[in-house]
């Protein structure tokens, strides 16, 4: 494809903390959260990895599957993630659009997931001066406003898509001014602390390959994000415990010591 917040705002909040609570804090600790993407398609990282699958796995077992695809759409561009995770306690899916401009930036975003069977629907658009989010749970729904940043990113658990956004993003803002929209109680924006760590080395289908190595924060909560030379994602070690996602065809050589920052 985050962080540690409240669950989602007014009537709505009711809802989903009890579904998270019983869906998440037993097994997985999911947590929907929500950051706005600027996708840089065009002369950008993103723009020439425009697919990706990936496995899920938890302590090395795995227990579903993610994958994202970018396209050209209606005079800009269109994003898709795809997840879905069943395992003991949890079963969570969610598909997700997004809508962006030939300047990548977003017109409209929409997310369907399922904890457990319950749903949840996010909708997302600029109006105006302020980002104007939808939030629907079991037949409730609430708005809200928010202060838009223009490098943000739409991340929900598990969005290999978002991740490869992330990175592209990183790209062009030098590591700097990434932010994090999360959709929880009136709505909360996170900046997003990207380090860079020293290079690792793995394989892409059976082919040797330079990994770089970055540490995203986001909200407290940490991912480490491997990507190849051309910052496409790779693998992510992800904040629910235990957790991991992996492209197919890569495979991580472990390093022979942890990795340390760059000299700077």
């Amino acid at each position: 494809m985050p962080p540690s917040r409240n669950t989602f705002l007014g009537s709505v909040s009711n809802v989903i903390g009890s579904v998270m609570r019983k869906a998440l804090y037993s097994s997985v600790q999911i947590l929907l959260l929500g950051l706005f993407a600027l996708v840089p398609f065009v002369g950008s990282p993103a723009a020439l990895a425009q697919s990706g699958s990936f496995v899920v796995s938890q302590h090395g077992n795995a227990v579903g599957t993610a994958s994202f695809n970018f396209t050209r759409a209606g005079g800009g561009y269109e994003s898709t993630s795809l997840a879905r995770i069943e395992m003991k306690g949890l079963k969570y899916a969610f598909s997700k659009t997004e809508e962006l401009t030939p300047a990548n930036q977003l017109k409209h975003v929409h997310l369907s997931a399922a904890i457990n069977d319950a749903a949840v629907t996010v909708t997302g658009a600029p109006d105006g001066v302020q980002l104007l989010l939808n939030i629907s749970a079991n037949g409730r729904s609430a708005t809200t406003r928010l202060d838009p940043h223009p490098a943000a990113v739409f991340l929900p658990d598990f969005d290999p898509g978002a991740l490869e956004t992330l990175l592209a993003l990183a790209v062009t803002q030098n590591n700097r001014d990434l932010w994090a929209i999360i959709p929880k109680q009136a709505g909360t924006i996170e900046p997003v602390q990207l380090a860079t760590y020293a290079d690792e080395q793995g394989t892409l289908d059976n082919r040797p390959i330079v990994v770089h190595h970055l540490i995203a924060t986001i909200g407290g909560a940490v991912t480490d994000i491997f990507a190849g030379p051309e910052n496409h994602l790779l693998q992510a070690e992800l904040p629910q415990p235990g957790f991991s996602m992996v492209r197919k065809g890569f495979v991580l050589k472990p390093p022979t010591h942890p990795g340390a920052p760059p000299e700077q």
